[in-house]
């Protein structure tokens, strides 16, 4: 009996033994995984040299100077356009005085009591004289009126009111100006609001005819 649990003993000993052989061998497996996969990251992660870290910098910094340079002509477009500019809105609203010497002139001549006096006349002869005076100021500014009489309508420069029917004109030409548009050296101040010619029905009705014609031709 003692024979028999020794034997016993023995070969649970053993067992016991290869069993902690096998953890310690599958320890060791995994330790050696675990260092190889450091050694990888290791590598993935490599620490830039210093020549790339200097291209870096130079690359940022040549960035941060072109950025400072864009904001540096900004700055310099803006002041130039306060320069230059500045007095935009004052000299829109300063264009409302000669539209009422020119609503006062109109007046003026339409009212019968008047018409054919000596009074009218000097009366008108200062208004001109005013209104002289001051598209003067606003031309030495820069500030000049639009010619559009018999020109084509544009519609950077002006703006049509209405059409007016004449067969002695090209359709969309300026025959009548309301009232008078300004400039600002190379900018719009106001357009030019005014009529433009258009064909009577009948040439309309014509031309398309001759368009119907030639086209079944």
């Amino acid at each position: 009996m003692e024979k028999e649990e020794n034997q016993n003993n023995t070969s649970v000993n053993q067992d016991q033994e290869k069993i902690k052989e096998t953890e310690k061998s599958q320890r060791g497996s995994e330790e050696g995984n675990n260092q190889e996969t450091d050694q990888t990251l290791k590598e993935e992660i490599k620490e830039p040299s210093p020549e790339e870290k200097i291209a870096e910098l130079e690359d940022k910094v040549a960035r941060t100077y072109a950025e400072m340079e864009n904001q540096r002509r900004r700055f310099e477009k803006e002041k130039e356009d306060a320069f230059e500019y500045g007095g935009y809105s004052f000299a829109k609203e300063a264009l409302n005085l000669i539209d009422n010497l020119d609503r006062s002139k109109h007046v003026l001549e339409s009212d019968d009591k008047l018409k054919e006096t000596e009074a009218l006349k000097k009366t008108l002869e200062h208004l001109d004289i005013i209104k002289k005076d001051l598209v003067s100021i606003f031309e030495k500014n820069n500030i000049k009126p639009i010619d559009c009489l018999n020109k084509k309508l544009d519609p950077n420069l002006h703006q049509a009111m209405m059409e007016i029917e004449d067969d002695t004109k090209e359709p969309g030409t300026i025959i009548q100006e309301i009232q008078r548009g300004f400039t600002i050296k190379e900018r719009l101040l106001r357009p030019s609001l005014v009529g433009v010619s258009k064909k009577t029905p009948k040439n309309q009705d014509k031309n398309k005819e001759k368009q119907e014609n030639s086209e079944n031709k």
